[in-house]
């Protein structure tokens, strides 16, 4: 039995209009946290239809030239793919910035070639769920519901702002609660306890970016939160509830609100799983969430280095270890735990991030690895690395196989998992 060989993958680059072209002669390089390297065959996928191009605004597309093995830089505007959700990037696109190139927005930008026929990318399919496809469902269809939810609940003022979401902003959670399917979003929090560089929504004035989401500018009441876990819960079968989300602050400040609302769905024989996606920064308030129903937690981190993790969150008034405390009692009160492990590759598959990682979580007994993107412009994030030293990276498919071989009963994925 012969493998069929992956073809050459040479690199892209626009011109001026906008047209996307592969180089006759030039492959594809990538980068890792600052390293130019060729992409691992392994860590490639076909392009999915629900990806996006991006050309890079002041920044030279760079490739390699096989023959002589040296980095060539083109006149020509570099190009970028924001992966749909599901997938992981493994290797971002490769470039060289110009003099005052304006900071890219808040999304993640993986690295593109062209070989055999088709675009690839690198970045790798880490869950099979279907929650965020939406190429086959008509923009009428989620606008329908939106007109439907705000029809039958004409007083719910958070059923109101997540139809706007829905419909103004293409709010993939939004929208499948409008389609009845999946996920419920639940934002509640107006206010926040850290101040994340890559905060999708809230940003401080002085830097150059905006956050691509407005954060909710009200208090939602019990009694809106639970009308609507209690209609979704009739239209999904597997229904999952969850707080925390990129239209909001940190959850776990409002966490009387969500314990109250928590009871009331309960008492109301609501089922299903009913999730927090926090920062973890609260331990206290674990014990009253988990004795009202709450299902599970999910705890975004980009490091278990606290140095790391502390340049990127910012935390204000909470610690590292204050995050350590609430996994722990999350699993002293036999919730499910799933690390929001925002990844950048090039770092956190790198040997100095896993021997904090593995250890994490066997002591802690993690049951899910979320291996989402981190959304920032690279070199904001490479700059906020560098005072903490290099990093020897390994690849990501290594990355997942030497976490499984040391913790077998963690799960990898993109999305929250339903739980009983």
């Amino acid at each position: 039995m012969t493998t069929k060989k992956r073809p050459d993958i040479y690199m892209v680059y626009a011109d001026q209009d906008g047209n996307i072209y592969d180089h006759p002669e030039l492959l594809l390089l990538c980068d890792r946290n600052g390293d130019l390297a060729q992409p691992r065959p392994d860590e490639m996928t076909p392009i999915p239809d629900e990806c996006e191009f991006f050309l890079l605004p002041k920044r030279k597309a760079i490739g390699l030239d096989a023959e002589n093995g040296t980095v060539e830089i083109l006149d020509e505007t570099a190009v970028a793919v924001f992966v749909c959700p599901a997938h992981t990037v493994t290797a971002i696109a490769a470039y060289e910035e110009e003099e005052n190139a304006p900071v890219l927005p808040l999304l993640s930008y993986a690295a593109v070639g062209y070989g055999g026929g088709k675009f690839w990318v690198c970045a790798k399919k880490v869950d099979e769920d279907k929650r965020q496809i939406f190429t086959r469902i008509p923009q009428k269809a989620i606008e329908l519901g939106a007109k439907n939810l705000r029809e039958t609940f004409p007083q719910n003022k958070l059923i109101e702002h997540l139809t706007n979401c829905a419909v103004s902003s293409g709010c993939p959670a939004a929208k499948n609660l409008c389609l009845g399917r999946f996920e419920a979003p639940l934002p509640t929090a107006q206010t926040c306890n850290a101040r994340c560089i890559g905060c999708i929504s809230k940003q401080d004035e002085d830097v150059d970016f905006c956050s691509p989401q407005d954060r909710i500018s009200f208090t939602p009441t019990v009694d809106e939160i639970v009308e609507i876990m209690t209609h979704h819960g009739k239209k999904e079968s597997r229904p999952i509830f969850s707080f925390g989300q990129g239209c909001e602050g940190e959850p776990l400040t409002e966490a009387k609100l969500l314990t109250d609302a928590i009871t009331a769905f309960r008492a109301n024989n609501g089922k299903g799983t009913v999730n927090i996606n926090t920062n973890g920064s609260l331990p206290k308030t674990i014990e009253p969430l988990a004795k009202a129903g709450l299902s599970s937690i999910r705890v975004s981190m980009n490091s278990l280095q606290k140095n790391v993790y502390e340049a990127y969150y910012r935390p204000k008034g909470y610690t590292f270890e204050d995050v350590l405390e609430t996994i722990a009692e999350a699993k002293k009160h036999k919730l499910f735990v799933s690390i929001n492990y925002l990844f950048f590759p090039g770092f956190n598959d790198s040997e100095e991030e896993l021997a904090e990682l593995i250890p994490f979580i066997e002591k802690y007994a993690v049951d899910f690895l979320q291996l989402r993107n981190l959304n920032l412009d690279p070199r904001i994030y490479k700059d906020m690395l560098k005072p903490f030293g290099a990093f020897t990276h390994m690849g990501f498919n290594n990355f997942k196989k030497r976490i499984k071989k040391s913790c077998p009963n963690i799960n990898f994925g993109y999305f929250n998992p339903y739980v009983i």
